[in-house]
């Protein structure tokens, strides 16, 4: 990726009070079947998450599809509602609030979308769609002002005055995106989601989208969940990164240590498949055995035990381990490492 680096900042929950606290996040989304559509089942998609963000910080979430990591960011802003567990954003509890509440809240947090062709009403103008959320929570007291705030946020992501009349799809890919990202900046929010908000661009947009983000974030304080399955635009953008396996978090720790000493072996295991453009470094590949478990009926004990090469029968097979500290601010989740 041609982007331009930025040091990773050693900033981590304990250095200040968090600006978002997740504890035991739980979402299990029910399975219906046979004439009378009865529960026959849960889908354990997002297993006891927990972690805090303090402000400014950008928290990387890495894994395989499915894992849960979209799932995480959803439940965090109540676009999905959690099945058990806390959310608490400056100190206000998310998961506790009642409509009216939340509407405020959605003021300091905003979500980018990952796909930028399904996520802007293709009936609505550029202008409109940007700016929907002023009208909504009254920002834009006139006609004039709501039209040079529109003006304003699509210079600010590098596009025109005169995008304001036109549509979606008069627009490319990375454009597209750019509109989702002004939209999101709109009610000038605390805490942006981005849910694998380069995913669906071509590795050069990719570049300038994360650029822009990272010039975003300075400009305006923003803090970031950038969840994604691409590790080195990952390790890029995070100051920490959590690394998610069938639901749960197994890793945590600043972007540098975990690239540079992964202590969970599903960890290794992600970043030994990461290509490295000098053919000359060699690098030892772990290769995993077998597929991810169903989420409808995960195994007992640690998730990954069924593939895990180093899991111990009898303990890694029936214990959960819980996340614990192995370095500054880095912990893992797994009963072998310390």
């Amino acid at each position: 990726m041609a982007a331009v680096a930025s040091p990773a900042s050693s900033l981590s929950p304990s250095a200040a009070t968090p600006l978002l606290k997740v504890d035991n996040l739980v979402k299990h989304f029910p399975v219906r079947g046979g004439i009378l559509q009865r529960e026959v089942g849960r889908v354990h998609a997002v297993d006891g998450v927990s972690f805090d963000i303090a402000a400014g910080e950008t928290l990387g979430v890495v894994g395989e599809s499915g894992c849960g990591k979209s799932t995480t960011g959803r439940c965090i802003l109540r676009l999905i509602e959690p099945t058990a567990g806390e959310v608490w954003f400056e100190g206000k509890s998310v998961t506790r609030s009642s409509k009216e509440e939340l509407r405020a809240l959605a003021r300091d947090m905003q979500i980018i979308f990952q796909d930028p062709y399904a996520s802007l009403n293709p009936r609505m103008t550029v202008g409109a769609i940007i700016g929907e959320a002023l009208i909504i929570h009254k920002l834009a007291p006139t006609k004039e002002a709501f039209e040079a705030r529109i003006v304003d946020l699509l210079e600010t992501v590098g596009l025109s005055a005169d995008h304001m009349k036109r549509y979606p799809h008069e627009f490319s890919g990375g454009q597209r995106q750019r509109i989702g990202i002004a939209r999101a900046l709109a009610v000038s929010p605390k805490l942006v989601v981005c849910d694998e908000a380069v995913s669906a661009l071509d590795v050069s947009i990719q570049a300038q989208v994360i650029n822009l983000l990272e010039d975003l974030q300075s400009k305006f304080q923003l803090t970031y969940i950038f969840i994604a399955h691409d590790l080195s635009v990952v390790e890029h953008i995070s100051d920490r990164v959590a690394v998610m396996y069938l639901g749960r978090v197994v890793e945590i720790a600043p972007a540098n240590d975990l690239y540079a000493n992964p202590r969970h072996p599903y960890t290794e295991a992600l970043l030994s498949a990461v290509p490295i453009p000098d053919p000359t470094v060699k690098r030892q590949r772990v290769r995993l055995q077998g597929d991810v478990p169903s989420p409808l009926k995960p195994p007992p004990g640690c998730h990954f035990h069924t593939r895990c090469p180093i899991a111990q029968k009898g303990l890694c097979d029936k214990e959960r381990p819980v996340l614990k500290d192995v370095g500054p601010a880095h912990r893992v989740a797994c009963h072998l490492r310390s």
